[in-house]
């Protein structure tokens, strides 16, 4: 009894937190990445990948004062 009760327990949570996918226009969430976010853009705000990623190129307008 107790394992059938356990289980329709575990069943309701799954129909519960399936109830916003469901409901949902095309069965889809909003992207939660932090780059897709229009105030996180209109704040210049990316991704700390896509940030190192800039702060480690190398800008060809640098000048080189190791070699001078």
């Amino acid at each position: 009894m107790e394992i059938w009760l356990a289980i329709g327990f575990v069943a309701l949570a799954m129909v519960l937190l399936s109830v916003r996918l469901i409901l949902r226009k095309h069965g889809r969430f909003s992207s939660q990445h932090i780059s897709d976010s229009p105030l996180m853009k209109r704040h210049g705000i990316h991704c700390a990948t896509a940030q190192d990623r800039e702060a480690r190129r190398v800008d060809s307008n640098k000048i080189d004062t190791k070699n001078m």
